[in-house]
Formats: C-alpha cells, structure tokens, sequence
C-alpha cells in the first residue's frame, strides 16, 4: 500500500497546530489555581448518575464523575480563602464505590460542609448529602432511598429459543457468576446477595454515623423507600426545609461574614473537546455500534451494583 506522504505531513502539521491552538486558549482562559476566586464558598454541582468515570456512562448524558468532584473537594481543601463548599445535588444515585469516594473526601475536608437537594437526592445522592455538616431539601424533594440495588439482562431464554448454546469453560467455579448468558444458580444468588447486604449495612452504618443517629433507628428507615422532604426532616434524615437563600444565609451566620458563592470553571480544554468529538464519532468508522457494544459488556462479567 502505498501512503501519500505530503497528505501525512499535512495531517501532522494540523494537529501540531490544533495543539498549539488549544495550549494557547487554555492560558488564556483558564482560571489557574493560583489566581483569585470570585467568592468565599465554592458551589459544587452533583448532578446525574453519580459514576467513578465518565468510561462507563454509555449513552448516559447526565453523569456525576466522583474522580472529578473529589479533585474540586480537594482543591477547595486547599484554598484558604474558600471558607465554605455548598454541594448542589440533584442524583437519583448510583455506583455504591464512587458515592463513598465522594463522601469520605467531604469528611476529609476541614471546611465547613452543606448540601442542598434539590429534586433528587436519593440513595447514592443521600449517601453523600449524609456526608456534610447540613441538609437543605425542598419540601417536596424526593430523598432516602437508602438501598442497594444490582440487576442485569439475562439472555439464557433467548439463547434457547434460537438454538445457541453458552459454552462454559471456567477456572473456579463462580468465576462467570453473573454472566448473561445463564441463569444464576441457587448457590451463585446467595453469594450475590450476601454482597448486596454487607454494601446496604455498610450504607446505612455510614448513614447512621454522618447523621448522629442509632444505626438500628436508620435500619429501621432503610428499605430503599423514598421520602419527601418534609418526611426526612421529621425523620431526622435532613435539617432544614430551603432553598440556596437559607443556605446563604445559615452560612453567613455560621461563617460570620458575607457570603459570595461561586463555581469552578470548566476545565475543559479546546483539544479535550476534538478528542470527544472525534472519539464520539469513532464507531462509525472502526468497529460499529453493535460491536462496540458488545465489547463493552464482554468486560462486565458481574452486575453493577447502584446505591
């Protein structure tokens, strides 16, 4: 085969140029860590399915990647003039692992922490909102939901009825535990759902300590019901009935001084935007959506667990 070498030294010389171009903007408009906030109480959205990444979102569009709220939690642990973090929250839930990340990195931080639910705030959401110093929900906000759930399609019925067979070849025996391709035995079940039960107590002993409650009292509460917001407030779940108002002004008073609220800016740079774009577009010239997402369920040989 033979390459057209001034068409490669062209497609070269662009990209070199894309980079130069993104290097460029990104001085330009990035906020840099060492320069001034435009507030005292930094805003940290968690909104959409809360995840570890974005890799494993699918076609999901609305996603809460856990790596990338702990490094805002982080950073805000290290600017002394952020005196506050308000975590917006609007999560039906999520990965149990990237919800506990999230968590712990609010209780690491030695700032003064408060959540405000706004529609959703539900399971992983909740988890999370335990986490800080305060909860504000709306009223009619959808909260607890203290729960753990795992579940996967299972196509062994289909494979039957058109005559395709799953060739079973395994080194331990429950190392397929949970494959799609056939059904769960009584044995791999139980294995399965002693897990689920260790993640929901570890949830609600997590919850029990963060809200200063009996662990039997939240047992009691923790059957994956959802509340609304008035109910959690009367069960002690949440603190306070508000909205971002009565958060600033619960901050100011426990600050002692004005609060101005701001967010982090979008990190995101001008090549990080044509790497999505074009990795966005890359089935359409490489393996095709079918395979792609046949691979991509190849890599999962255990259902997910939600919190």
């Amino acid at each position: 085969m033979k390459y057209d070498k001034p068409g490669i030294l062209k497609i070269i010389g662009i990209l070199i140029l894309l980079w130069i171009v993104s290097v460029a903007v990104s001085m330009v408009l990035s906020p840099g860590d060492d320069k001034p906030t435009s507030g005292n109480v930094v805003v940290i959205p968690i909104k959409g399915i809360i995840l570890g990444d974005k890799d494993g979102a699918g076609f999901l569009s609305d996603v809460a990647e856990s790596t990338s709220i702990v490094e805002d939690i982080e950073k805000a642990g290290k600017n002394e003039k952020i005196k506050a973090v308000v975590f917006e929250i609007n999560t039906p839930g999520g990965s149990a692992v990237a919800s506990d990340e999230v968590g712990q990195a609010i209780k690491r931080l030695n700032k003064t922490t408060v959540s405000y639910i706004r529609e959703v705030g539900a399971s992983g959401g909740y988890w999370i909102a335990s986490s800080t110093d305060r909860i504000f929900v709306n009223r009619m906000t959808i909260t607890g939901s203290i729960g753990v759930i795992a579940s996967y399609l299972q196509f062994s019925g289909f494979l039957a009825d058109n005559n395709i067979t799953y060739e079973r070849m395994v080194g331990g025996k429950f190392k397929d535990l949970g494959s799609p391709f056939k059904k769960m035995s009584d044995a791999e079940r139980a294995i399965f759902q002693k897990s689920l039960d260790a993640i929901h107590e570890e949830f609600i002993k997590e919850v029990a300590l963060n809200r200063g409650l009996e662990v039997d009292e939240v047992r009691r509460l923790a059957t994956g019901q959802i509340f609304l917001g008035r109910e959690a407030l009367e069960l002690g779940l949440v603190d306070e009935i508000g909205g971002k108002e009565e958060v600033k002004q619960y901050l100011e008073t426990a600050l002692g001084e004005e609060v101005k609220l701001f967010e982090y800016e979008d990190k995101e740079s001008f090549l990080d935007l044509l790497s999505e774009i074009m990795s966005g577009q890359s089935f359409s010239v490489g393996q095709g959506i079918g395979s792609a997402l046949l691979s991509k369920q190849a890599t999962r040989s255990f259902p997910e667990i939600w919190s």
